[in-house]
């Protein structure tokens, strides 16, 4: 069924290991400041909250460089890695590199609009920026740059729009922050291991669950109620129960599904995941504030690309913490992301597993071809490399930090702007290009129909209310650790 691979196939030639290669690569990089205490990754520029637009970003490291130096050298490094990145892949290097200035550009304005203190200031710290009132918005940043994005994918000549859609690649951006994140994790493991693992491990058991429910339920209502086929309803159930776009495309893969199905109901993950990350943080934040570890997880079960749910993750990180500061409750920062991201991956890390499966049944049981096997391997090739690297993100900096290798205040040092400020602008980037990639008038050119009818039926009646109800059965009374 499957072409014979060796097992390092698409290592340097795919989005997903490049994601792992790009992520990497800065996590030696603090690794090794940790090491030497040589200042290696201090360069990276950091955005603030600002009334002053002067202050509106410096370098992470203070005093080491000036604020523009930082953006300029951080736009170069930033550069240089992501056209290495399209080198190997085979992409138009210029035309990339072209889009992908424009973007970063756009990016930085929309981070830095995002950032100002009357529009993302909690009531709480008006007085600190000497201001009497503001929107209260905080995580504006995030939302700005996906309306920017929508504004650009939808409203601008398409000649221009096109042209950008070179260097918009959201789920090869967050991928790589993903594989950062695995950082911070490792060092807030060091503080709170005892949290870390008990997320693990509720995280792992709410996804089996909702595996075994998901998928036989969302496939059921396809061909009983809406009438679809079994290419159509098994590529839809995956991708609706499982990652959305990953899943679709393995699931038409190992039923040599016609390229049309996963292309269109990809196209269906795209607008509905757009959709929740809109409306989920704000209702999340409004009922479920109180169980702040639960909030996150139902969006790791619920927002079916990596993107959206690491996006959705982020805002409702900013909108609870923000809102329960209010009531003198500070939690750390980062772990409401982490539940949303880290059920999202045990999920993505089941895609090779399913489609495996999905392979050998229809094979074996709905085509029936005679003399037909389904190597083992497909289960490699499936798997999504990008999880690898925040697995070894994570382990590494936990494991150095827990074996007393190196101190925590090293680890902090070299680490610290990976985790923190590089991360969060390419959560920006994969805003930003959400936005530039979501064209509804072509959505709107392929008559979704039916199809479109099955997805918002099954996601609104099933995933949601089951998504949630998992996460609570699993994680309720979980609350992040209190800030330092």
């Amino acid at each position: 069924m499957a072409e014979h691979r060796r097992w390092y196939a698409g290592m340097f030639s795919t989005e997903d290991w490049w994601a792992v290669w790009i992520g990497l690569f800065f996590v030696l990089l603090g690794l090794l400041a940790a090491a030497t205490r040589v200042d290696l990754t201090g360069w990276i520029v950091k955005f603030s909250m600002w009334v002053d637009i002067t202050k509106s970003f410096r370098a992470s490291s203070k005093g080491l460089l000036s604020p523009v130096a930082s953006l300029i050298l951080t736009y170069i490094i930033f550069t240089a890695a992501t056209c290495v990145g399209a080198k190997f892949m085979k992409w138009d290097v210029k035309k990339y590199f072209i889009a992908w200035t424009i973007i970063f550009w756009l990016t930085v304005i929309f981070y830095i609009v995002g950032q100002n203190a009357y529009i993302a200031a909690t009531e709480l710290e008006w007085k600190k920026y000497g201001i009497e009132r503001g929107l209260s918005l905080g995580g504006a940043y995030y939302i700005i740059a996906l309306f920017a994005g929508l504004f650009i994918g939808n409203l601008t000549p398409k000649r221009f729009r096109t042209f950008v859609k070179e260097a918009a690649k959201p789920e090869w951006f967050i991928k790589v922050a993903i594989v950062c994140l695995g950082t911070k994790l490792g060092l807030k493991a060091i503080e709170a291991a005892g949290f870390a693992i008990h997320l693990l491990l509720a995280g792992c058991c709410a996804t089996i669950a909702a595996y075994l429910l998901f998928w036989p339920l969302a496939y059921t209502v396809g061909r009983k109620i809406f009438k679809l086929t079994k290419e159509w309803a098994a590529c839809l159930a995956s991708a609706i129960s499982i990652c959305g776009v990953s899943a679709a495309i393995a699931t038409g893969g190992a039923i040599r599904a016609r390229p049309i199905v996963p292309i269109m109901i990809s196209s269906l993950v795209v607008v509905f995941a757009f959709s929740e990350l809109v409306i989920l943080p704000g209702v999340l934040t409004k009922y479920w504030s109180h169980e702040p570890i639960v909030a996150g997880a139902s969006l790791g079960l619920t927002v079916k690309t990596d993107g959206a749910d690491a996006a959705a993750g982020a805002i409702l990180d900013d909108l609870i913490r923000s809102k329960v500061a209010g009531q003198g409750i500070h939690w750390d920062e980062g772990w409401i992301l982490a539940s949303a991201i880290m059920t999202k991956i045990w999920i993505d890390m089941f895609i090779g597993v399913w489609a495996f499966v999905l392979a050998v049944v229809w094979v074996w049981y709905i085509e029936r071809r005679p003399g037909e096997k389904v190597p083992k391997s497909e289960i490699w090739f499936r798997f999504p490399k990008f999880v690898l690297g925040y697995f070894i993100a994570w382990f590494l900096v936990m494991g150095l930090g827990l074996a007393d290798i190196m101190t925590f205040e090293d680890l902090k040092f070299g680490i610290k702007p990976i985790e923190g400020s590089l991360r969060k602008f390419f959560f920006m980037l994969t805003f930003t290009s959400i936005g530039i990639v979501t064209d509804f008038r072509e959505l709107a050119k392929e008559g979704l129909g039916r199809l479109a009818a099955a997805y918002g039926t099954v996601l609104v009646f099933i995933i949601i209310p089951l998504g949630f109800f998992l996460a609570w059965l699993f994680h309720h009374g979980m609350v992040p650790p209190t800030a330092p």
